[in-house]
């Protein structure tokens, strides 16, 4: 599809057209000042431009925003991927938890895509980076993972017209973290729209996805339903309880077949807590001073039972994001429940201490 035939399909969306000059101008002709990452044949920028109010055509504001320029003319990512992800973030998909498509630019063979700020990057450069993994204390990690739970839960059964969405690439690298280190679910162009009424049935699409994610019944019959995404899911709460990416050499070395599996062979055996991410660990140590202490005994055992759920190898023996939310919702409980009795116990002397 050319340039034309594109822009043409996309006609009634000129509200969001952002003129490639603005952009040109924002980035400084696209300078590394204002790169932040290059990431899948895309590359992406952080600048202040102008752009549309979101929900409101005729009103523009001037804001940091994030530009993600595609490729033209490439294998990896298409024009009609290009395409799916703009219909996708228009076709009323909105959900505080997922990312906000501000504006698009199609113009002199550039495909850009506007969307809303990711001030603190994205899930898998803060498990990637130390000193970004140390500010991920346990109860963050939770709520990071409720952001996600609801924004599927949501995609999988809450959009309206009895529309149904299945994301097909959930992975830390898809999961954008805001100034509040509120988690916002990205890149939506290998996205797909169930047809009506057909939740429990499967399509049988093309095998995509990172391959530490996918779906292995996917994998092996090209398969997909929203079960795939609660695997995909499943790997990145793993991610996030161990504080190391599914890619990670010490989940394929000797021979080892990659972080799920080594995941449920430690969970069988009853040795996951020894793959526990340290920092989490290290909360626990009595310190009256740190307000997160650190898991909650009750508050990991529910998480990582929820996640053992979401990675079985069967589709329909996974929990449904609605589940896997009130699973997570109860494991904060259990840890914020944990910091209060905490905090009460205390003696006010040094309770005085502990909260100033």
């Amino acid at each position: 599809m050319g340039l034309r035939i594109l822009f043409s399909v996309v006609k009634n969306l000129k509200h969001l057209t952002i003129p490639l000059s603005h952009i040109k101008l924002a980035t400084n002709d696209f300078s590394e000042t204002y790169k932040i990452c290059h990431m899948e044949g895309s590359t992406m920028y952080r600048a202040k431009l102008y752009h549309h109010d979101k929900g409101n055509h005729s009103s523009k504001r001037y804001n940091t925003v994030l530009i993600i320029r595609y490729p033209f003319g490439d294998e990896y990512y298409t024009e009609m991927d290009f395409l799916t992800e703009i219909e996708i973030l228009t076709s009323g998909v909105k959900h505080p938890n997922i990312v906000t498509l501000l504006g698009f630019c199609i113009e002199a063979f550039e495909m850009i895509l506007v969307i809303d700020n990711i001030s603190n990057g994205f899930l898998g450069d803060s498990l990637e980076n130390i000193d970004k993994k140390r500010i991920l204390t346990w109860e963050k990690r939770l709520k990071i993972c409720i952001d996600v739970a609801h924004a599927l839960n949501y995609i999988h059964s809450e959009l309206d017209d009895q529309k149904m969405l299945i994301h097909r690439d959930i992975c830390s690298y898809n999961i954008g973290l805001d100034e509040n280190l509120g988690a916002k679910i990205v890149h939506f162009w290998r996205s797909v729209f169930m047809p009506p009424n057909h939740e429990d049935q499967a399509l049988h699409l093309e095998l995509v996805g990172r391959q530490n994610y996918v779906d292995p019944e996917y994998m092996n019959t090209y398969k997909v339903k929203r079960e795939s995404d609660v695997y995909g899911f499943g790997v990145v709460l793993l991610e996030i309880l161990f504080g190391r990416l599914a890619n990670g050499q010490i989940y394929t070395n000797e021979g080892e077949k990659g972080l799920v599996f080594v995941a449920r062979q430690s969970f069988y055996t009853g040795t996951l807590d020894e793959m526990i991410d340290p920092i989490i660990k290290e909360e626990t140590v009595e310190n009256s001073f740190v307000l997160n202490r650190g898991p909650n005994k009750d508050s990991l055992h529910t998480f990582i039972a929820i996640a053992h759920q979401c990675v079985i190898k069967t589709q329909d023996k996974r929990p449904t994001m609605k589940v896997v939310v009130n699973e997570l919702e109860k494991a904060l409980f259990f840890q914020v429940s944990h910091c209060s009795n905490f905090i009460l116990s205390m003696p006010r002397s040094n309770l005085f201490d502990y909260l100033s």
